[in-house]
């Protein structure tokens, strides 16, 4: 029987963001509008913070926390090479020098103690990664940060509504930043946002998201910005999710339970490894990334990844190390086998179709096709 295709992800979108965006168009206000600050006091509430301040990509507002930290030329961040360009990138954008550290392999966070031994005088700051909305260890790097005077930003772009204990994803260090890609958590269709307790972190990222306006009036300019505002538009989105994203969460994680099921007998025959994830019934699960056995190589993982796309099944590899992007290598001195533990993972992981509205049949489908095609790799 032929079954339609299952994608890697999709958005989970209601009526009532279409009514919340219609209602917008038929207003006055298409950007700086109401919609903005609603929606900016929903997700610091729900981070534990006091300020909230939309921007147009998670990228974005991770730039803003570098320069509102005054991080720039001659400054070292510590950060890691598993994750998103972007992490990189905004520390690139202010002439500072990423510093990158290897991973746990038990959380695929960066490992604590290696970000202990990379700390210099040039060092301003942590930079690491909730990654795939894994909040492990982020008390850690609170604490390493207090104890050497550093800046700590929270890349928690992947990690809306996770916790940590009590602690909510986005309430350490100065500042952290969610995004609202079409894949994440909540979406805004692009979007981002920053928290913080600062009140100076906030007036910055204020005035630099609107090009470095300082006041209310349109054409003083108070300090070099940018054009990193979110419109009425993607706000408005984006607060109709945050009041359904308890029940958004509750449906990734019915999702995440039912692949830890059904590929339980996979990993007991040592065949794969299922994403770690600290508290994982209150995890706010990303993306649903297996990683093979070791005696997979990056080939095998390539023809398991190619099997599946011919059975329609959506699948990608998460993520390829920053380190060996070919512009990071030039730029950094950077190579292969620099970061082993990262190398390893990296090359032997895949992202499987994840979002709310997935279905047993089709978590059975994906087992299925992912069964065959790891005994056809002959390992």
């Amino acid at each position: 029987m032929t079954r339609d295709p299952i994608p890697l992800s999709s958005q989970d979108i209601t009526q009532a963001e279409i009514d919340a965006v219609v209602a917008v168009m038929k207003s006055d206000r298409l950007s700086l509008g109401p919609r903005i600050g609603a929606f900016e006091e929903a997700v610091a509430a729900r981070a534990g913070r006091k300020y909230g301040m939309a921007v147009n990509s998670g990228t974005s507002g991770l730039h803003l926390c570098v320069r509102a930290l005054d991080i720039g030329e001659g400054d070292e961040v510590i950060t890691t090479p598993f994750s998103f360009i972007a992490t990189t990138n905004c520390v690139l954008f202010e002439r500072a020098t990423p510093v990158f550290v290897d991973i746990d392999p038990d959380s695929y966070n960066l490992d604590p103690a290696a970000i202990e031994a990379a700390i210099t005088p040039r060092t301003k700051a942590i930079l690491p990664v909730e990654v795939f909305g894994n909040t492990a260890h982020f008390d850690a790097y609170e604490q390493i940060a207090r104890q050497h005077g550093l800046h700590l930003i929270e890349d928690c772009c992947e990690a809306l509504g996770g916790v940590l204990g009590d602690r909510p994803a986005g309430s350490f260090g100065d500042c952290g930043v969610f995004a609202f890609y079409p894949n994440k958590q909540i979406t805004t269709g692009e979007g981002g946002l920053i928290v913080t307790d600062s009140e100076d972190i906030r007036d910055l990222c204020v005035s630099m998201r609107n090009q470095g306006r300082g006041t209310d009036a349109w054409l003083e300019h108070a300090r070099l910005g940018y054009n990193y505002r979110m419109s009425d538009i993607n706000a408005a989105v984006g607060e109709v999710q945050m009041r359904r994203l308890d029940e958004i969460l509750a449906g990734r994680r019915r999702a995440a339970a039912m692949y830890d099921d059904a590929l339980q007998p996979l990993v007991d025959d040592g065949l794969l490894h299922l994403p770690p994830m600290t508290q994982r019934e209150a995890a706010s699960w990303f993306v649903y990334v297996i990683r093979l056995a070791d005696r997979f190589t990056q080939a095998d993982r390539e023809a398991v990844m190619d099997h599946l796309k011919k059975e329609q099944i959506g699948c990608n590899c998460y993520f390829t190390p920053i380190h060996t992007q070919p512009y990071i290598m030039e730029t950094l001195n950077t190579k292969p086998g620099d970061f082993p533990v990262t190398e390893r993972i990296a090359a032997r992981t895949i992202a499987l179709p994840f979002f709310v509205a997935l279905q047993q049949e089709q978590v059975t489908s994906v087992t299925e096709a992912l069964q065959i095609a790891l005994q056809e790799t002959g390992r």
